[in-house]
């Protein structure tokens, strides 16, 4: 009986978890008609463009122009003319740490899938070492796993559906080794990873495959320094837009860790810019409609005087670490107090259906909170 218990304790924990999961992955209201059917021409593909393109700029703020890439890209996918032999596209975003490189891939299987899991996410990170690349590549013959072919992709997601792309992240990609950077170059060149036993293949052919990095991140930091200018514009396929110097330095990272045959191989580079004290603002907004969310399954909704708000940029501000500084702020000045708000001091309305609202307010140094009585 206590295995038994023990398997029963451990389901309910795993569906809670999934629960909880879905309710802030799931699709948001601004891409619930994120799929149309064709129009103009004949395309496999049924997705909406423009809601995508909306509900991503809904989250990734201080980006307009890596937005504006992914758009472009879209839409060359939309229309359904990529080359059948390679993946749809093969992106990599550079930038400094927290500035939405990995959460514009989230907000993009958000709004295109419904769920911002819905992607295969491989931190690179982990494949440091030279023989972590059987983990990418498979197990060669002779060795334990060979013949079944088993890598950490996730085939399914990979590969996507009849009408959508799937999605793939190889996150801080120039942690990795060169053996399993090496292994990318078929990925990139014709859309297909065969396994090192050869009883196994991965199509990447109806797959957008991004690549996240801080290559040169201090260098590009140095020049808008010195310049006073912010470099995030397109860097293949857009040279008149951006400075020579930008994309020298640019390159000069990039041939400095990789080899020219990954450089070829890859569509699109767009470089992220560092988060300024513009958009912290809305920031600090999105992520009070992010904790919003999640108070949902509790019936409240939680407002924050502007006074509340000053207080987090005040204290959530640092330029090195993007928005991951501002998040550490929001739960140490909100959440915290918040939480010790709900567990001693809420009572919830005689309708167990309300939504109850709370507004937090600054006073005595100290943020604290109050239920708005109905109208």
């Amino acid at each position: 009986m206590p295995y038994l218990n023990d398997m029963l304790a451990e389901a309910q924990r795993l569906a809670l978890e999934k629960q909880r999961l879905a309710e802030v992955n799931a699709a948001i209201p601004a891409s619930e008609s994120a799929t149309q059917p064709a129009a103009g021409i004949e395309s496999r593909y049924r997705f909406d463009v423009d809601a995508i393109v909306a509900a991503v700029r809904n989250e990734i703020v201080g980006q307009d122009e890596a937005v504006q890439s992914l758009e472009r890209v879209l839409r060359i996918v939309r229309a359904d003319i990529s080359d059948p032999r390679r993946p749809l596209h093969t992106a990599l975003l550079l930038g400094p740490t927290g500035v939405g490189k990995t959460e514009m891939v989230r907000a993009l299987a958000r709004s295109l899938h419904g769920d911002a899991d819905a992607f295969c996410r491989v931190d690179m990170n982990t494949l440091s070492q030279e023989h972590y690349a059987a983990a990418l590549t498979g197990a060669p013959p002779g060795y334990v796993g060979s013949k079944e072919g088993n890598t950490i992709l996730d085939q399914s997601v990979i590969e996507g559906s009849v009408h959508k792309p799937g999605i793939v992240l190889f996150d801080e990609v120039e942690k990795a080794s060169d053996e399993v950077i090496e292994a990318l170059l078929n990925v990139f060149d014709n859309g297909r990873l065969v396994v090192a036993s050869g009883q196994r293949t991965y199509s990447f052919r109806n797959t957008l495959i991004f690549m996240t990095s801080n290559l040169g991140a201090r260098d590009l930091q140095a020049y808008e320094e010195r310049s006073g200018r912010i470099p995030y514009r397109w860097f293949r396929g857009n040279r008149g837009r951006q400075p020579a110097q930008v994309l020298r330095m640019v390159e000069r990272q990039l041939l400095k860790r990789f080899s020219h045959e990954f450089v070829n191989r890859i569509d699109t580079v767009t470089v992220f810019n560092w988060l300024g004290s513009d958009v912290v603002r809305q920031l600090v907004s999105l992520e009070l409609d992010r904790l919003n969310r999640r108070l949902l399954r509790h019936r409240v909704e939680l407002r924050l005087q502007e006074a509340v708000c000053e207080r987090v940029v005040r204290t959530g501000y640092d330029r090195k670490f993007g928005a991951r500084a501002l998040r550490r702020a929001m739960r140490h000045e909100v959440e915290a107090p918040l939480a010790y708000y709900l567990l001693t001091g809420h009572q919830a309305g005689e309708d167990r259906g309300a939504i109850t609202t709370i507004e937090g307010y600054f006073s005595g140094g100290e943020v604290r909170f109050r239920r708005v009585p109905l109208a």
